[in-house]
C-alpha cells in the first residue's frame, strides 16, 4: 500500500478537524479508502472467478462479524494503517466501538465466513450467497436477570465494507406478491493472496416503493403496505414461527435468497458461455443445510420454465450441481414443511417439488428397492415436505461436519439414503480461520509463536505443531502465562466497562459460550455451579480455587425454555455473589449480547473451554477449536469435534466425561429420571432448587416447567431428554479435578493448554476448504 496515497484519501473524506471525527466516521473515511485502493484487485479477481469453474456457497447466515480489523489483517495493512492513525493523533482501536454485521446465530453462520475466510486465502474461486438483513439476529440485554431483546441495527451509521449493485436487481416472485432483490457485495479478502472472494448479499425491496392515490385518500398505512411487506422478507434472522404467519414469513426468506442467488449464477453463466447445457460443468453449489434446499426445485423450475428444458434433464443437472452439508442429527431440525403451506405462496415450486418426488418413488421401484424404505425416504409423507430427504436424493455428495456425526448420520440419521449412495456420503470436520481466531483476537500469543517458529503458521496452522517441542520448557511456559493473564486482564477490563461487573483476573477462567439451545447443557452447567456452592457452604468441598464462570448466549425471541435457563444461570450468579462465604470464590457471569467481537475477547482469555452438549447431539462445534487454539483446556463430553480435538491434543491434555454414545444406545431405553432424582440427595438439592424457592423466576412458572421437563417430560421431550441427571456427579467431579489441577500446579496446567494450541493445526478451516475443493466441488 501506497502509505502517501492512502492518507491523501483517508483524510480527505474525515472532518477538517480530525481529531473531532467519531469513531463511525472514520471507520466510514477507512473503509471506503481501502475499498477504492483494492477495488481493481477485487475485480480482476470477480472475473477469475466467472472465467473457470466455481463453486457458490448458499448460507442462511454469515456470521461475519466486525469487517475492519480482520480485512486490514488479511491485507497485510494492519501495521501501516494502525501508524498513520497514531501520526493523525488517533487511536485505531476506537473502531472497536464498530458494530458487528450479525448476520448469523451461531456456528453455522460464522462456519460459513471462516469458509469464504479461506477459499479466498486459499485461491479458490468460492463465493456466498445470502440474505442482507436489515437487524440480523437482535441485540440481547440482560434485565432481572432476564433476557431482552432489541433490534440491531447494524447499518446506522453506514457499511463501508458493501457496494450495491443496482444493475444486477431482480424480480421475485411469490403468489400475490412480487419483490425485488437488490444485492449487495461484500469483498472477502485472501491473507498474503490476490484473491477476493464476494460474499453477495440479498436486501427484499418493494416494487413500487409508495401509493401515492391511497395516501391522499388518507389510508396511510394502506399507502405503505407493500413496502412494509416486501421489507418485512430480509428485516430481521430467523423471524419467531410459532405461527403460520411466522412460518410462511420464513419460507419466503429462504425462498427469497435461494431464487436470487441461482438468477444470478445463470444469468452470468450464460452471459459467459452462451448456453446452460454445460451449467454443471462449471458451478458447484453448497447448501449450507436444509435452509436454501428450496434451491433444487427452484434450479429445476428456471430450466424447465425458462429454457424450455424437460424436466429429466433439469434434474439431472440439479443432482450434478447441488451438495448437501448436514449440520444436525435432530429431527426436530431438520426442516419439514407443510405441503399446504408451500402450495399457498410458491405453487410452482409444489407443482415441482411433487414431480422430484414422484421421480423419486419411480427410481426406487425401478432399482427394486423394498416399499417400506421408499416410504421412509420419500420427499413427502402426508402433508409434510421433508427437505433434508429432498436435499440427499438431488445432491452429489452428502456431509457431516465431525467425524463421530457423520457416522451418526451414515448410522441412523440418514441411514437409509447411506444404504442406496454409500458414495456420496463424506466427512468434512469443520474448521476456523486462524486469522480472525488467533492473529487478530490474540496478537500477544501471535507474537509468541512468531516468534519462535516464524509466521508462516498464518495461512499453514499446521506448523503449530513445531511448538510441542517447547512443552516442558519452562521459559516458553512461563511467557505463555503471562499472555494468559494478559487477555485474562483485558477480559475482565472489557466486562468491568461493558457490564459493570468486577472479576478477578488471578481466578480461573471457566467459560461457556454458544448458542442457548438445551443440548448444549448450559442448564447442567449451571447445576453444577450451584453443587460447588452447596459443597463449600456445607464442607464436603474444601481448598476450592477461586473460579469466574463465563457464559455468552443468545436464545432465540420464542425459545421459553431457553430464556428460562438465561433467567437461571443469572439467579445462581445472584446467590454466590451475595454469600459471603462464596463471593470470593465463586463469580458467574452472564455477558450481554455475546457475538463475534465478544468472543474475540473471550476465546483468548480462557482457561477452560465447556463443550459439554449430550454426546452425540453437537455436530461439531467450532467454539471448541478457537478456545482450543487460543491455549484452553477442553472441559467436555466424547461429542461433536471434541473426539478429534482429544485424539489431536490428548485425553491427558483435556477433561472428558460423561456418558459417550454407544453408553446412552444402551442406558436410555432403562433411563429413569425419576429414579436417579430419588436416589441422589445432591442431585435432588440441586434441581429442586427450581421449585423451592431458591431462586425467583419472577412468578412466571418457568423454573417449574424445567423442572418438570426434566423429571416427568414436556412437550416431545422425554423426561432428562439430554441427560443432564445421568451425567452430572461425572461433570462435577471432572470440573472439580480440573480447577485443582490448575491450583496445584499451574505450569503442569499451562503445558495441557500450550498442546492443545500446539494441536489445533488440524481445525483451520484451510484444511477444511482444501478437502470441500479437492473432493466436493471439483474446483482449483
Amino acid at each position: 500500500m501506497d502509505k502517501k496515497v492512502f492518507m491523501e484519501k483517508f483524510t480527505g473524506r474525515l472532518p477538517k478537524d480530525i481529531k473531532s471525527a467519531t469513531p463511525q466516521q472514520l471507520h466510514n473515511a477507512l473503509g471506503e479508502t481501502v475499498m477504492e485502493l483494492y477495488s481493481d484487485r477485487w475485480s480482476v479477481a470477480r472475473e477469475e472467478h466467472l472465467s473457470k469453474r466455481r463453486a457458490a456457497y448458499l448460507s442462511m447466515e454469515f456470521l461475519v462479524g466486525r469487517a475492519v480489523f480482520n480485512n486490514l489483517l488479511c491485507l497485510g495493512i494492519y501495521d501501516e494503517v494502525n501508524d498513520a492513525f497514531k501520526e493523525l493523533g488517533l487511536d485505531l482501536a476506537d473502531l472497536e466501538v464498530i458494530e458487528d454485521a450479525a448476520l448469523g446465530n451461531g456456528g453455522l453462520g460464522r462456519l460459513a465466513a471462516c469458509f469464504l475466510d479461506s477459499a479466498a486465502t486459499l485461491g479458490l474461486p468460492l463465493d456466498g450467497y445470502g440474505i442482507r438483513y436489515k437487524y440480523g439476529l437482535f441485540k440481547q440485554s440482560i434485565v432481572d436477570g432476564f433476557q431482552r431483546e432489541d433490534i440491531d441495527d447494524w447499518t446506522k451509521y453506514g457499511d463501508p465494507w458493501s457496494r450495491r449493485c443496482d444493475e444486477d436487481t431482480l424480480l421475485i416472485e411469490y403468489s400475490g406478491q412480487t419483490v425485488k432483490a437488490v444485492p449487495y457485495d461484500m469483498p472477502i479478502f485472501g491473507c498474503r493472496t490476490e484473491n477476493v472472494g464476494t460474499l453477495r448479499l440479498w436486501q427484499a425491496e418493494p416494487v413500487k416503493e409508495f401509493d401515492f392515490d391511497t395516501f391522499n385518500k388518507q389510508d396511510y398505512l394502506e399507502a405503505s403496505k407493500e413496502k412494509i411487506y416486501a421489507e418485512d422478507i430480509s428485516r430481521v434472522l430467523y423471524p419467531n414461527d410459532d405461527t403460520n404467519e411466522g412460518k410462511k414469513l420464513r419460507l419466503k426468506q429462504q425462498y427469497f435468497f435461494s431464487c436470487a442467488s441461482l438468477t444470478d449464477i445463470l444469468r452470468k453463466h450464460k452471459a459467459r458461455f452462451g448456453t446452460l447445457d454445460n451449467l454443471a460443468d462449471y458451478i458447484s453449489v453448497q447448501l449450507n443445510d436444509t435452509h436454501p434446499v428450496i434451491s433444487i426445485p427452484e434450479l429445476i423450475r428456471q430450466l424447465v420454465d425458462n429454457e424450455g428444458w424437460t424436466f429429466e434433464k433439469a434434474l439431472s443437472t440439479a443432482k450434478k450441481v447441488f451438495n448437501y452439508t448436514n449440520h444436525t442429527v435432530m429431527q426436530e431440525a431438520l426442516e419439514k414443511w407443510w405441503t399446504g403451506l408451500v402450495e399457498e405462496v410458491l405453487p410452482r415450486i409444489y407443482e415441482i417439488i411433487i414431480q422430484i418426488n414422484e421421480e423419486l418413488i419411480a427410481e426406487m421401484y425401478a432399482n427394486g428397492v423394498q416399499k417400506d424404505k421408499t416410504n421412509r425416504i420419500k420427499i413427502i409423507k402426508g402433508e409434510l415436505i421433508h427437505m433434508a430427504d429432498m436435499a440427499c436424493y438431488a445432491s452429489s455428495h452428502i456431509n457431516g461436519v465431525a467425524e463421530i456425526h457423520t457416522q451418526i448420520l451414515r448410522d441412523s440419521v440418514l441411514a437409509d439414503w447411506y444404504s442406496l449412495y454409500p458414495e456420496r456420503f463424506r466427512n468434512e470436520t469443520n474448521g476456523i480461520t486462524q486469522r480472525r481466531w488467533l492473529a487478530l483476537c490474540n496478537k500477544e500469543l501471535s507474537s509468541l509463536i512468531t516468534e519462535k517458529i516464524g509466521d508462516g503458521w498464518l495461512t499453514d496452522l499446521s506448523q503449530l505443531r513445531e511448538l510441542s517441542k517447547y512443552a516442558d520448557d519452562s521459559s516458553v511456559l512461563d511467557s505463555f502465562i503471562k499472555v494468559k493473564q494478559t487477555k485474562k486482564q483485558q477480559l475482565a477490563d472489557y466486562i468491568k466497562a461493558r457490564e459493570g461487573v468486577e472479576t478477578d483476573p488471578n481466578s480461573v477462567f471457566d467459560i461457556q459460550i454458544k448458542r442457548l439451545h438445551e443440548y448444549k447443557r448450559q442448564l447442567l452447567n449451571a447445576f453444577s455451579i450451584l453443587w460447588i456452592y452447596y459443597g463449600i457452604k456445607d464442607g464436603s468441598i474444601t481448598n476450592f480455587k477461586p473460579t469466574t464462570f463465563i457464559f455468552g448466549a443468545k436464545s432465540a425471541p420464542g425459545y421459553k425454555r431457553a430464556k428460562a435457563i438465561i433467567k437461571y444461570i443469572n439467579e445462581i450468579g445472584r446467590i454466590v455473589s451475595t454469600d459471603p462465604d462464596t463471593r470470593d470464590l465463586i463469580k458467574v457471569v452472564f455477558v450481554q449480547n455475546y457475538n463475534v467481537s465478544y468472543a474475540e475477547k473471550l476465546v483468548a482469555a480462557a482457561d477452560v473451554s465447556e463443550q459439554i452438549s449430550t454426546a452425540g447431539t453437537e455436530a461439531s462445534g467450532t467454539g471448541n477449536m478457537k478456545l482450543m487454539l487460543n491455549g484452553a483446556v477442553t472441559l467436555g463430553t466424547y461429542d461433536g469435534a471434541n473426539i478429534e480435538i482429544v485424539q489431536e491434543a490428548g485425553e491427558e491434555n483435556n477433561y472428558i466425561f460423561g456418558a459417550r454414545v454407544e453408553d446412552l444406545a444402551r442406558i436410555v431405553p432403562e433411563y429413569d429420571s425419576r429414579r436417579v432424582f430419588a436416589e441422589d440427595k445432591m442431585i435432588k438439592r440441586v434441581v429442586s432448587s427450581l421449585i423451592d424457592g431458591t431462586v425467583s423466576d419472577g412468578g412466571s412458572g418457568d423454573f417449574r416447567e424445567l423442572y418438570m421437563s426434566l423429571l416427568d417430560g414436556a412437550s416431545w421431550h422425554a423426561p432428562d431428554h439430554y441427560y443432564l441427571l445421568g451425567d452430572i456427579r461425572s461433570y462435577v467431579e471432572t470440573k472439580l479435578r480440573c480447577i485443582s489441577d490448575y491450583d496445584s500446579d499451574r505450569a503442569a496446567f499451562a503445558r495441557k493448554q500450550w498442546l492443545n494450541m500446539c494441536n489445533a493445526g488440524k481445525f483451520s478451516s484451510d484444511r477444511t476448504i482444501a478437502d470441500y475443493a479437492e473432493n466436493i466441488w471439483n474446483i482449483k
